[in-house]
């Protein structure tokens, strides 16, 4: 925990290697996995900060060593801004073979040599939907936007963010790819099995922009003083304020009661106290960062082994992070009204735009979700293989001046109180579903066939 630019309170616990019983210390080297993504935008905005990029040109006009493919006629190409709200059109695999890799496609065994990103994506990397209008998490967005800052700077990428981001914040300890000074400190990343704690196979990213950074509490300590600080610490700068602020700022929001999503940040507020955070996820090592910029207060979570970690780190660290701020728990509202009037235009069937292959979104919202009544009662239940998903949420009321705003418990699943909310479209009716605060959205359909088995 970061309060005031120091170092307030760390906890260290368990083994970076279990078989060796070494202990974990404040220079472990972790991977931080999709926090990488953070690095990247900083590297991104320094070359816009010195003029060298527009965030609204095409991002291809910055690109030579693959091309960027419209799927079909008539899309406009993407822009910076869109690779950096994960709004460019692009899906989260290469290819649906992707699916039958391991890591999706984007890694290879340790040792190996890493494909450079030309050869990686030699066949064009895919738009498949207009940019700017649907969120779709890609690491592949990532990767590029690293690609073009290693162009335009003229400086390979790994090198890039080494002398302009980490060893400016004094992160000595911190880098894109794995050096022998760091391999000796690597924590060993383990899964749960019915036997016990399993070793994940060990493997290198080939979405370095999106996912590769190694780094440890004591430098990510650093860079959390960084991201309270305007973009510097004790040890340096790299960004100024105004230009920090923007990256905070809301640059795609379906819906205004979305926070939505900065420059790689994920926005959100916690009873009007605003914070930007991001979480990481990697086989064997999960990681999660949340930080309220106007309370000068962060808050930072490294593990390499955890079960599902994926989903109730990040509600276990928004809930330390709302004690620590002084606020009560998120609860169920119990003294708002019901408004069975608007459940008429809400019921229906929602489902995902996007590729079929895009696999988080469908694992976070399944391939339909219904809104129906029941015994009553609004309900909401999602086309995934959870029993409890299946047959149906309450959808609590959450806003007494908003009948299309509702809360559903999720606590059951470590993820705690989630915030629903409708948008209507020009037509009477909703139009959307949209979750909050990851701007992940759903559209009405007309209802699929034999929906009810």
């Amino acid at each position: 925990m970061v309060h005031d630019g120091r170092l307030e309170h760390a906890f260290l616990h368990g083994f970076a290697d279990l078989e060796a019983r070494e202990p974990v210390g404040e220079d472990t080297v972790f991977r931080v996995a999709s926090i990488s993504k953070t690095f990247t935008a900083i590297a991104v905005m320094q070359l816009w900060e010195r003029g060298q990029v527009d965030l609204d040109t095409p991002a291809a006009d910055y690109l030579s060593a693959y091309p960027l493919l419209a799927a079909e006629p008539g899309l406009q190409p993407p822009t910076l801004r869109h690779l950096l709200t994960h709004t460019a059109g692009i899906g989260e695999l290469r290819t649906p073979y992707d699916l039958l890799r391991p890591n999706a496609g984007e890694g290879v065994r340790a040792g190996r040599p890493v494909p450079s990103l030309a050869e990686y994506y030699r066949r064009g990397l895919r738009i498949d939907a207009e940019p700017g209008t649907q969120w779709t998490y890609a690491n592949h967005g990532f990767a590029t936007l690293g690609q073009i800052v290693a162009e335009v700077s003229g400086v390979p990428f790994d090198r890039y963010l080494r002398e302009r981001v980490f060893t400016p914040l004094g992160m000595a300890d911190t880098d894109l790819i794995r050096t022998a000074r760091l391999s000796g400190r690597l924590a060993t990343g383990y899964e749960l099995r019915a036997r016990g704690l399993k070793a994940v196979v060990d493997r290198e990213r080939t979405t370095p922009g999106a996912s590769s950074v190694y780094s440890t509490p004591r430098d990510m300590t650093r860079y959390l003083c960084a991201l309270l600080g305007g973009g510097a610490n004790e040890h340096g700068s790299v960004l100024s304020p105004t230009t920090l602020a923007t990256m905070y700022a809301a640059h795609y929001q379906p819906d205004p009661r979305v926070p939505g999503m900065g420059l790689a940040f994920f926005r959100g507020a916690a009873d009007g106290h605003r914070f930007v955070e991001h979480q990481g996820i990697l086989p064997g090592f999960n990681s999660q960062m949340f930080v309220a910029p106007d309370d000068g207060l962060a808050v930072f979570a490294l593990t390499n082994a955890a079960h599902r970690a994926l989903l109730w780190l990040p509600g276990e660290i928004e809930g330390l992070l709302r004690r620590l701020l002084g606020l009560p728990e998120q609860a169920i509202r119990t003294d708002v009204p019901r408004r069975p009037e608007a459940w008429g235009e809400i019921c229906g069937w929602y489902s995902l735009a996007g590729r079929v292959t895009d696999i988080r979104a469908r694992a976070m919202a399944g391939s339909a979700v219904e809104v129906f009544v029941s015994g009553g009662r609004l309900m909401l239940r999602s086309l995934i293989p959870v029993p409890t998903m299946v047959r149906g949420l309450p959808l609590h009321p959450d806003d007494e001046n908003d009948p299309y705003a509702f809360r559903i418990d999720l606590s059951r699943f470590g993820i705690g109180k989630a915030r629903v909310v409708f948008s209507r479209g020009p037509v009477p009716g909703a139009a959307a579903l949209h979750f909050v605060p990851i701007p992940l959205s759903l559209h009405k359909r007309a209802a699929p066939r034999l929906s009810r088995r």
